[in-house]
């Protein structure tokens, strides 16, 4: 009983993972450091005015080509960011219980500066070399944005990260990454099909964007909670046992 414990906690159901790590990219194009410069940032890719975007096929096909790369820009940065220091924690696998209470705190920590409890914690680090707009430069742009903007997505990456720390699995480390730049790259890309359509909705979420971050630091201190005092390890047995997940075909 004791194995099929740890096994269940170290890993948990795969999908339950993806989907925690894809809200949490969503919850970090929502929050204010990030949300109010979409606009810019479509333009810079693009090399298209807002009110050009949506105007015919040709500049729609341009449209989805800067959005597509300047995602698989901050996609590969996120992705090897992750890789690295989930590796570097399952050298530790052997300490997982301090291990688990470090990534806790830390996570509880992002959480509270995420609800602007922690000064500074939301503030980007600008790089002013920048690359020429338009689609060349659009995957160097999306690379510099994972960078750069560390300070303002790492609170919900920080959960990812502690996700797939915990696993031991180099593979489940790129996956959550992967889900993670979807949950942010997917509106963005959504956003510049649709632009004036979206308008609207874009205005309504930027109005209320407060309440999101809100809402994401909650869940990031929930979070932590829950992987220092193995909560999370609990939850997922009960997971488990309770929708019959047949062994590990979910894992």
């Amino acid at each position: 009983m004791g194995d099929q414990f740890a096994s269940i906690a170290g890993t948990g159901p795969l999908l339950l993972a993806i989907a925690v790590a894809a809200i949490a990219g969503l919850v970090s194009i929502l929050s204010p450091c990030v949300l109010p410069l979409v606009p810019g940032y479509l333009s810079y890719v693009t090399g298209l005015a807002g009110s050009d975007m949506d105007a015919g096929a040709a500049k729609t096909r341009r449209v989805l080509a800067g959005t597509t790369l300047f995602v698989l820009g901050f996609a590969v940065v996120f992705t090897l960011l992750v890789t690295l220091v989930a590796n570097i924690g399952f050298a530790l696998k052997s300490h997982e219980d301090t291990l688990n209470i470090v990534l806790g705190v830390l996570v509880i920590v992002l959480g509270l500066g995420y609800l602007g409890w922690i000064p500074g914690l939301q503030r980007e680090v600008r790089i002013s070399k920048l690359p020429a707009a338009g689609l060349v430069g659009a995957p160097v742009f999306g690379a510099i944005f994972a960078l750069s903007w560390l300070p303002c997505t790492g609170p919900t990456l920080a959960a990812v990260l502690a996700m797939a720390t915990t696993s031991g699995q180099t593979s489940r480390a790129v996956t959550l990454s992967l889900a993670y730049s979807l949950g942010l790259g997917i509106p963005f890309v959504l956003f510049g099909l649709f632009f004036r359509k979206l308008l609207g909705v874009f205005r309504a979420i930027r109005r209320n964007s407060q309440w999101v971050t809100r809402i994401g630091g909650v869940l990031l201190i929930l979070v932590g909670v829950a992987l220092i005092t193995g909560g999370w390890n609990h939850f997922l047995v009960w997971l488990m046992t309770t929708f019959n997940f047949g062994g590990g075909t979910l894992l």
